[in-house]
């Protein structure tokens, strides 16, 4: 009998802490096109007194990767735990776009309103703009914000799935953002709650309301930087002052790298190039009692980790389907300073460029000209390096010096790790691969662009 009983134990183990009548809430504030030196905290000279002090008060990484250098695909992976080559979007969706985030793919607010969260968007989606793909459709109760970049035309803002101001008045909208942000904590008492929130800044083009502009020594950039950080500490007063705090996971982090303005530190690349630059990001979490205080990782992690990481921290159900990420909370904590995974994929559209493992960055193709640069005559292209170029990160974070040929071994195993990998990709994403694979090359110097012989 006692045997019996034991065993009934265990078996319910995820039923009982799935009935934990007080599961952590969970902030994810995500900021779009912010740099990795973009922070004071990460060396700018940029004032972010509050992201700072969140950072204080948590745990800060160094080695913290997107899974894109740019916008849709990185929040694909973020929401799912999947690469975004995986999900069905692999490249910056449009405004007239028809597709989006695939139907089968389970969001972080799918686990988690399954789990009894409240849930709300609120902010830049970018993963579909038809009412299929809307934010309302996948896991949140409800969405305030533009469902693309502000950029990107018609400018429309939307409450749910109703277009609400057409063109949006960008100055004033980091500070509706946030009292939408506000409302929505001080109305989920006695609720877990889920708020995404994925600001429409830095994304250019830039504005900041009367407060701000026009106040900071680094022009409207730095203008638009310190009205984030301040919506950044009017969300942390809020869950002080409604006494969520002390049970509410925070995190903040970037989608990819800086665009035209803003820094990536001492970083190589910018968005839209799989170098540093574009794909490592600020990472910062918080959680009073249960993350250390000032703690800082160079654990290598990934925007993939972060569904994983919350859905079972939270007791919700893991997705259905295979998730690339993994559980990183061992990171959060401090109780492991690394975490044994297989090599980190970069992709830019359909194309495999590079992997991370450990200290290592190997870069094995990429497309024949710069990023946001005009295509070459021959078109453009994303070609496999006349040799595979591989970094010792811990010693040249800027990857400025190849060291393929002295570790042969490493750029082997890598190799095949990535091949073994592209395997259980669709079928268009391995057929990408093999033609990048397979199209002939000329010999160009370490850290060239590649060209094709036609």
């Amino acid at each position: 009998m006692r045997r019996r009983t034991f065993l009934q134990t265990l078996a319910t183990a995820p039923l009982l802490r799935a009935a934990d009548p007080h599961p952590p809430n969970v902030v994810i504030i995500y900021a779009d096109d912010m740099g990795y030196g973009d922070l004071h905290v990460y060396g700018s000279d940029l004032s972010t007194p509050n992201i700072d002090k969140l950072a204080a008060e948590g745990v800060r990484f160094t080695n913290w990767t997107s899974a894109n250098p740019v916008c849709s695909p990185s929040r694909a992976s973020l929401l799912t735990g999947r690469y975004p080559t995986r999900v069905g979007v692999p490249r910056v969706l449009s405004a007239d776009d028809k597709t989006g985030l695939n139907h089968d793919e389970q969001t972080l607010a799918d686990l988690l309103k399954a789990r009894g969260y409240r849930t709300q968007c609120i902010g830049k989606w970018h993963l579909g703009v038809t009412q299929e793909y809307l934010p309302t459709k996948r896991g949140f109760d409800h969405y305030f914000g533009i469902p693309y970049s502000n950029d990107m035309v018609p400018s429309v803002l939307m409450r749910d799935e109703q277009i609400i101001e057409q063109p949006v008045k960008l100055n004033t909208l980091t500070q509706r953002y946030t009292d939408e942000a506000v409302q929505f904590l001080n109305q989920s008492k006695g609720s877990p709650f889920f708020l995404y929130f994925p600001h429409t800044f830095p994304h250019i083009p830039l504005a900041a309301s009367t407060r701000f502009k026009g106040k900071s020594p680094h022009g409207i950039y730095g203008d638009v930087v310190s009205e984030l950080d301040w919506s950044v500490g009017e969300v942390m007063k809020t869950l002080h002052s409604t006494g969520a705090a002390d049970n509410t996971l925070v995190l903040f982090s970037s989608d990819n790298g800086p665009w035209y303005q803003g820094s990536p530190g001492k970083l190589r690349g910018r968005k839209g190039e799989t170098w540093e630059g574009g794909v490592r990001e600020p990472f910062i979490a918080w959680m009073p009692g249960r993350l250390p205080k000032g703690r800082v990782s160079n654990a290598v992690a990934s925007m993939l980790d972060v569904t994983p990481t919350v859905a079972k921290l939270c007791g919700a159900a893991a997705p259905a389907k295979p998730v690339d990420g993994l559980d990183v909370w061992p990171l959060f904590t401090g109780t492991v300073n690394r975490v044994d995974r297989d090599p980190l994929l970069y992709f830019d559209d359909n194309h495999l460029q590079c992997a991370r493992w450990g200290q290592w960055k190997l870069h094995v193709s990429r497309y024949n000209r710069r990023g946001y640069s005009p295509p070459p005559k021959e078109g453009l292209k994303n070609l496999l390096l006349p040799s595979p170029e591989l970094y010792d990160l811990d010693k040249d974070p800027d990857e400025s010096y190849d060291v393929a040929d002295l570790h042969p071994e490493v750029v082997s195993q890598m190799m095949a790790k990535m091949d073994a990998a592209m395997t259980t990709f669709p079928d268009n994403i391995r057929k990408d691969w093999e033609v990048t694979k397979t199209t002939k090359v000329s010999p160009t110097a370490a850290g060239a662009l590649p060209h094709s012989i036609d």
